[in-house]
């Protein structure tokens, strides 16, 4: 069985514990877009492991961990997760693979990103981990992939090519020095060294794992909402977070795809700037950020909370094609009093039954919503579907109703145990 594991939001829905508990019965799982923009958090036995760009399925024995040529790489993060799994005896020897084709992040791209972000008049909200201008120089092919990095007479002429570019952009525009080419070619080089042993053709790797029947689980970053191309832009990612990216971001063919799960949150976050037509009053949404513990994983930034938007996770369960959701963080919302679920947006008298991507309706349109009463707070922890509260049940399938497709998994709790499947 072949699964792409979507986000159906703006990012941070809780794939990486889904990612974490799939992963058991995988073969091979496969990051297929994003960089160390986008943080994975899981928790074992009580300790807390945050992944920016190895597969979090790392954690389980025998799984091999693709990172494919659609992920954009900054070889210094990749080494400190690297180090930090061996830390801890978390055995890479011949499990992490990593696609030839993929760009790599360089320094330039890190301050490009930042400087930009002080400079402009429209703030994008950026990590300023370099993403964007990584993929801005991949689309203008001038960009440096793995492969290249590892041919040393390749990297050095694409180097000196970008930096004789780049260092005058930087002089005359941002008022910044600029870069040495020795500095970066010695750091750079070293990196080769470290990685070229893991580096292969991941597209002729997973053919082989799909003809011998193994079971690949593609890890998407971020959500469908910061796609390049579906989500609130420009209030987005710089790559395909859908799951059409993954066949993109593997070279693993669209025909070979067998299910695609989404994740959503029980409520709705974003990270950043952009429009949220859910989004809590102050009071309540810092309530519902310390009880979700609501920051997040890369950049500790405070996420934005708000209800449940229908409106656009049922268009995300259209474009990525999603037949089973898994709901998280259900927890959350115990205690509160009642509970709401956006179902439509007003603007300027009309009704908005769809998603619209108008910029100007999304930043002013008003939710309309369908309120169902809240349930208590659990003493006990349920172990089982059946176990949840029956208004807790009801909001559930309510969900399941509007979005037209089955739910399938609940979070109630960080820990892997903290899971309920339920049954077809």
């Amino acid at each position: 069985m072949n699964t792409i594991l979507v986000g159906t939001q703006w990012g941070d829905e809780g794939k990486g514990k889904i990612i974490d508990i799939l992963s058991q019965q995988a073969d091979y799982i496969v990051r297929y877009q994003g960089g160390n923009n986008a943080g994975h958090t899981v928790v074992v036995a009580d300790k807390e492991y945050i992944f920016h760009l190895v597969p979090s399925g790392i954690l389980h024995k025998g799984k091999i961990c693709c990172i494919g040529n659609g992920v954009v790489i900054d070889p210094a993060v990749l080494e400190s997760e690297i180090r930090a799994m061996s830390s801890v005896g978390v055995e890479l020897d011949g499990r992490l693979m990593i696609s030839a084709l993929a760009h790599v992040i360089m320094p330039y791209h890190r301050i490009l990103d930042q400087l930009r972000e002080k400079k402009g008049t429209h703030k994008i909200g950026t990590t300023g981990r370099g993403i964007g201008p990584c993929y801005a120089d991949k689309i203008n092919r001038c960009g440096i992939r793995i492969v290249d990095l590892i041919n040393p007479r390749v990297f050095r002429e694409k180097l000196a090519d970008n930096l004789k570019e780049k260092n005058e952009i930087f002089k005359k525009v941002y008022h910044y020095p600029g870069f040495e080419f020795s500095a970066i070619y010695k750091e750079y080089t070293r990196y080769a060294k470290l990685f070229s042993s893991n580096v292969c053709n991941i597209a002729l790797l997973l053919d082989r794992a799909i003809k011998e029947k193994k079971d690949i689980l593609f890890e998407g970053a971020q959500g469908t909402f910061l796609d390049i191309d579906f989500g609130t832009y420009p209030y987005v990612t710089s790559s395909s977070a859908t799951s059409g990216g993954a066949c993109i971001g593997t070279g693993v063919p669209p025909v070979s795809i067998d299910k695609v799960i989404g994740v959503a949150k029980a409520y709705t976050t974003r990270v950043g700037e952009g429009p949220f037509p859910t989004e809590f009053a102050p009071k309540l949404s810092e309530i519902m950020r310390q009880k979700g513990q609501e920051f997040g994983a890369t950049t500790g930034r405070p996420r934005r909370c708000g209800w449940f938007d229908a409106v656009m996770v049922r268009d995300a369960v259209i474009l990525n094609g999603i037949t089973e959701l898994a709901v998280m963080k259900m927890d959350v919302l115990d205690g509160v009093k009642s509970v709401k679920i956006c179902v439509a947006y007003t603007y300027k008298g009309k009704i908005f039954k769809e998603f619209p991507y108008d910029a100007e309706v999304l930043r002013s349109a008003r939710p309309v919503y369908q309120e169902m009463p809240g349930w208590g707070k659990t003493v006990n922890k349920p172990r089982d579907y059946v176990e949840l509260q029956p208004n807790a049940k009801a909001y559930l399938s309510r969900l399941q109703d509007i979005l037209g497709a089955r739910i399938a998994i609940v979070s109630v709790g960080s820990s892997r145990d903290d899971t309920l499947f339920i049954s077809a």
